[in-house]
């Protein structure tokens, strides 16, 4: 027994001599793009991750289990700092709720109304005909209690951040119907903090992450980490299904339509093909007889 637990120690130990070499390569390499990025002014450090998405591609559709998902991280962490003033609950029937369920979600948040009978404003449940409240009553108080950063609204964020790709890659891109840029970018900011590299100084009260587009670092502090939101459905309580599911739930609420639209996309595709063979048929038939 003796001898079983020291060869496996000794396994651990020679696992570790050669991974730590790779490691500290990673650790080189990242301090390297980051000092680069830094000097040139232009960012991310590290472009975002291509993730495989069940709606990417021109048959993609909305996983409503993944998108029930992310809605309750979105309601349970984010919703404590970002609005989503563009959605109102209604459309959540969209993720496979039914209409009592939309009304019992929307019922626990409160929003202004008014004025009333004596001129003042009020609060009130929310009803499902209202947006998602914003957390903070002005962009002044949201940028106090944040450090001074006001969190964006998150309504179309999955499209408002996207990443260039670069030559040749927006050319393929072209042809593979790519536009996960946004959800993407979501995911690897999520999932892409790490501690500052050596030798590369951040300001008080940001946190380093390479994948950040606007700098080195950020002032939003690490919204997510294993087992932080509590899954009914069995599925794994981890860092990246995390960042996978509120991806996937900010791209339906930039765009819910994304499914009607491409099924309308194939459909056009499909007559521009028939309309196309009909027009050389009927060249064909018209100019046959004729002398060239």
């Amino acid at each position: 027994m003796n001898k079983f637990v020291a060869s496996i120690a000794l396994i651990a130990a020679i696992a570790s001599v050669a991974v730590s070499p790779a490691r500290a390569q990673d650790a080189h390499d990242l301090a390297t793009e980051t000092e680069h990025a830094v000097k040139a002014g232009h960012y991310p450090v590290l472009k975002p991750k291509n993730v495989d998405w069940s709606f990417a591609g021109i048959f993609g559709h909305y996983d409503k289990a993944q998108l029930q998902r992310g809605l309750k991280i979105y309601t349970e962490v984010c919703a404590a700092c970002h609005s989503m003033n563009l959605v109102p609950f209604r459309t959540l029937e969209g993720l496979g709720y039914s209409e009592e369920q939309v009304k019992s979600l929307a019922a626990n948040y409160e929003v202004e109304d008014g004025p009333n009978g004596e001129g003042e404003m009020f609060t009130r449940p929310a009803i499902a005909a209202d947006h998602f409240p914003s957390p903070f009553p002005n962009s002044a108080a949201a940028a106090y209690a944040n450090n001074g950063a006001a969190p964006p609204d998150l309504s179309l964020i999955a499209k408002a951040r996207g990443i260039e790709r670069g030559f040749p890659t927006f050319v393929f891109d072209i042809f593979t119907q790519y536009q996960e840029g946004g959800p993407d970018y979501i995911y690897s900011l999520l999932t892409g903090y790490h501690e500052a590299p050596e030798g590369i100084a951040i300001a008080d009260g940001t946190h380093f992450n390479p994948y950040f587009n606007g700098s080195v670092a950020l002032a939003m502090a690490p919204p997510l980490d294993d087992g932080f939101v509590t899954y009914d459905d069995g599925t794994p309580e981890t860092l990246d299904q995390y960042a996978r599911d509120v991806s996937a739930f900010l791209m339906w609420a930039a765009e819910p339509h994304l499914e009607d639209r491409k099924r309308m996309g194939f459909m056009v595709l499909i007559f521009l093909a028939l309309f196309t063979a009909l027009m050389y048929l009927t060249k064909k038939a018209v100019f046959a007889s004729k002398p060239h």
